[in-house]
């Protein structure tokens, strides 16, 4: 007797071996290589952060510490979970506790924490979406998705003009999150409801000498 998963399963063997036996060139003829002057790139970053209702504070990057703090501070954020990689001295200000994370921690458990704070790998200012891959500084999906509040450290230098020239700069085969704003979507009446797959709130730390 044939089941639906034997079903299934054969159309996709039939299928592939129906498909050509050579790559199929993929035409990438959009538009690529924008740039923008550093003023232009974060206020309309900044914009377009606001919009999704994140919380921005820009700083030159020898404030990272003091402006992390005030932030945390502000938050009432007392115990925060960091990525192993991320650089020390940006909590040398923070009185609270931290914990490293690791993939020996289960991911309910990050849930106890008031917040995280990472870095980031690259920005696209025209769609205000921060890229996450993974890197020691940015730690593992979960870290940034679990806890309710998420400080994210972005250098103005890592922020792109377009999508084209964001994606450029991330490594293919590194996992990839991507974050437009705070996690949010909306009920049956179109009501939004924030926090519901990811940190409720966004804060983005933008080091505009970075």
């Amino acid at each position: 007797m044939t089941t639906a998963r034997d079903t299934v399963l054969g159309r996709v063997r039939d299928a592939l071996a129906l498909a050509p036996a050579t790559a199929t060139a993929i035409p990438r003829d959009y538009r690529t290589g924008r740039t923008l002057p550093d003023d232009v790139r974060l206020a309309l970053f900044t914009d377009r952060l606001v919009d999704y209702k994140a919380r921005v504070h820009p700083c030159t990057a020898d404030r990272t510490a003091d402006v992390l703090a005030e932030v945390l501070r502000e938050h009432g954020a007392h115990r925060i979970g960091v990525p192993a990689g991320l650089d020390a001295r940006w909590l040398a200000a923070f009185d609270g506790e931290v914990q490293q994370d690791s993939a020996g921690i289960p991911a309910p458990s990050l849930d106890t924490l008031d917040g995280v704070v990472t870095a980031s790998a690259v920005s696209c200012a025209e769609t205000g979406t921060i890229f996450l891959d993974g890197s020691p500084d940015q730690g593992r999906r979960a870290l940034s998705l679990v806890p309710d509040l998420h400080v994210c450290v972005v250098d103005l230098s890592s922020v792109e003009a377009g999508v084209p020239e964001a994606v450029a700069r991330l490594v293919p085969e590194r996992p990839t999150t991507l974050i437009s704003g705070p996690s949010a979507t909306s009920d049956i009446e179109l009501e939004r409801v924030e926090g519901v797959h990811g940190p409720r709130t966004l804060a983005v730390v933008i080091r505009t000498d970075a």
